[in-house]
C-alpha cells in the first residue's frame, strides 16, 4: 500500500488480516528444551595400556544436565555385556524415553532386546556421522583432552579408578556454558564473606576445584 502511495495505519491492516485458527507450532528450540530430560546418549571410546592392550570405555549421559549416569570398561564388549551396563545404569524404572546411540555392531540383539524391556525407544544416528550425537561425542573428547592424554593406563582396574575420579570432578566441578558457567551438580555462588580461596587437587593434580573456606 505504501508503495502506492496510500498512507494506511497498522490498526486497519491488521483488522482485515486472516485470523489464525489454530496456535503456531513451537520452535524447534521449545520441543527440545521440552524433551531434553528424556534423553540419553551412549558411546564406546578406546584407551591403550601400557602393555599394548586396547581397554573400551563405555558411557552413558543425560542430556538435561550433562551428567554421567553410568560408565564402565572392559576388555572385550559384546551385545550381552552392553546391554547388562543399561541395565546397571536404569534400576528400579528409572529408564529415559529415548537412547541416542550409533548405528555399532556392539548393540546387537541382546543389547536391543533388554533397552526395549525397559521401555527405552532407540534413536540411531546416521553413517559415520558422530555429529548427530554431539553430547556424548564431546564428552569423549574432554575425557580425553583433559585426562586420558595425559595418564598412561596400567591394566582395566587403573582405568576404571581413573574414570571414576575425571566423572566425579566432572559431575561436581567442571562448568559448562550451556548449563549457564555451572557444573552438572548445581553448584552455590561463594561470595566473598565465605572465607579465603583453596585449591583443592582432583583427577591426581591433572585439575583443581577452588572454594572459598573460612580460615
Amino acid at each position: 500500500m505504501l508503495k502506492l502511495g496510500l498512507a494506511v495505519s497498522e490498526s486497519t491492516v491488521s483488522r482485515y488480516m486472516p485470523r489464525s485458527r489454530k496456535p503456531p507450532s513451537q520452535t524447534w528450540r521449545t520441543f527440545l528444551n521440552n524433551h531434553i530430560g528424556e534423553f540419553v546418549s551412549i558411546d564406546f571410546f578406546t584407551a591403550p595400556t601400557a602393555r599394548f592392550q586396547v581397554l573400551f570405555g563405555f558411557l552413558v549421559l543425560s542430556h538435561k544436565r550433562r551428567r554421567v549416569l553410568h560408565f564402565n570398561v572392559t576388555d572385550h564388549p559384546t551385545a550381552l555385556w552392553t546391554a547388562h551396563q543399561m541395565v546397571e545404569a536404569f534400576p528400579r524404572e528409572t529408564a529415559p524415553r529415548y537412547l541416542l546411540r550409533d548405528r555399532d555392531a556392539v548393540y546387537g540383539f541382546a543389547f536391543r532386546h533388554r533397552v526395549a524391556g525397559l521401555g527405552i525407544t532407540e534413536l540411531l544416528t546416521a553413517p559415520r556421522a558422530p555429529w548427530q550425537n554431539p553430547y556424548v561425542e564431546r564428552l569423549v573428547g574432554s575425557v580425553r583432552r583433559e585426562c586420558l592424554d595425559h595418564i598412561v593406563v596400567l591394566n582395566e582396574r587403573h582405568l576404571h579408578r581413573i574414570l571414576a575420579n575425571y566423572f566425579d570432578y566432572y559431575d561436581r566441578t567442571r562448568t559448562h556454558l550451556s548449563l549457564g558457567k555451572d557444573s552438572p551438580r548445581p553448584r552455590s555462588i561463594q561470595p566473598p564473606a565465605a572465607g579465603e580461596i583453596v585449591e583443592l587437587p582432583e583427577v591426581g593434580g591433572l585439575h583443581h576445584r577452588y572454594e572459598r573456606r573460612a580460615a
